[in-house]
């Protein structure tokens, strides 16, 4: 989950503020928010307080962290033929959000992706590649840390290896107010849009990597939804929002399926939710966390980085799979 530019995850996909207020109104009908002394309505077109739902959207805002789960199906897209189910995959992360003296939050985090077999859900080691015939070897998906920064202006892309922790603020002329896409989804329910498309370097150069990289340049989309109550939005003593959500990931092979720069790419399709506590995890998948990444139990306290995406790690920790004879 970690290719997007990390400024495209705040691209705007639905209705904007304005359109979205005219269109719901103050939200009298959701009624008063379960266990809250007050309600406060929500102000779609105000920064600042959208800068807060995005904070309570990742994490307790009191600097208590949640574990994110997130998991699917990986389907694999070639011409000429029907789609097929590949594996399946598990997200692991701890998520932790600390307010910075601007109002603003560091939003950090640590994140393991496993793929799982789709009969057995027994994490992979190795994988038949039914394109190729080949037997691979699995890589897992291990970022430590992911980071951002939540404003209440839209902070320049975090590309891959760049760090934006301290970037000025911009004068105001050239500051664009942070407005997370909200639209109404029946009465009572939120829905929060988020995602974007990228072109950008790869980091796994064809001419070193001809059997992982698929070119020179990474097509890629990402698009994440999050259904949230109304009534938690507009209750101000919740320090974490519970939402249920769906995130769709569009990118070429994965580098360890050895599929060099052949037509075709594979969809993510998942389900996502934070908890807090680790009891919604499927034994396999926590066992291998406490096993191989204990680390990943713990979300970061401070900031520190750069944030790499997956494929910068794995040009750096892995190597250049043998050429076919």
């Amino acid at each position: 989950m970690t290719e997007i530019p990390t400024a495209t995850r705040r691209t705007a996909l639905g209705l904007g503020a304005a359109a979205l207020a005219a269109t719901i109104g103050t939200g009298a009908a959701a009624g008063a928010a379960v266990g809250s002394a007050r309600r406060e309505p929500a102000r779609f077109d105000d920064p600042a307080w959208n800068r807060e739902q995005a904070a309570r959207l990742q994490a307790h805002i009191d600097g208590r962290q949640v574990w994110g789960r997130c998991s699917g199906t990986i389907n694999g897209v070639r011409p000429g033929e029907a789609v097929r189910t590949l594996f399946h995959f598990e997200v692991f992360s701890s998520i932790r959000v600390v307010r910075r003296p601007d109002g603003n939050y560091d939003r950090m985090s640590k994140e393991v992706v496993f793929y799982t077999d789709p009969k057995t859900g027994a994490v992979l080691e190795e994988w038949d590649n039914p394109y190729t015939g080949e037997r691979v070897k699995v890589v897992d998906i291990a970022n430590d840390p992911y980071n951002w920064v939540i404003r209440d202006w839209v902070s320049p892309p975090a590309l891959p290896g760049l760090d934006t922790h301290d970037v000025p603020e911009p004068k105001p002329a050239d500051k664009k107010p942070f407005l997370l896409h909200w639209s109404a989804f029946g009465a009572d329910t939120l829905l929060v849009h988020e995602g974007g498309n990228a072109w950008y370097p790869n980091k796994l150069d064809p001419e070193k990597w001809p059997r992982e990289s698929g070119g020179k340049m990474v097509q890629a989309s990402e698009y994440f939804r999050y259904f949230i109550k109304r009534a938690d939005v507009e209750n101000p003593a919740l320090t974490n929002l519970p939402h249920n959500g769906v995130w769709i990931r569009i990118t070429p092979w994965l580098p360890w399926m050895l599929m060099g720069q052949a037509p075709g790419h594979i969809v993510y399709e998942g389900q996502f939710c934070p908890n807090d506590s680790l009891e919604h995890y499927s034994p396999a998948v926590l066992a291998r966390v406490k096993a191989k990444y204990p680390q990943y139990l713990e979300a970061p306290t401070k900031w520190y980085g750069p944030s790499l995406s997956s494929l910068e790690h794995y040009a750096l920790e892995q190597t250049p799979a043998p050429l076919k004879p």
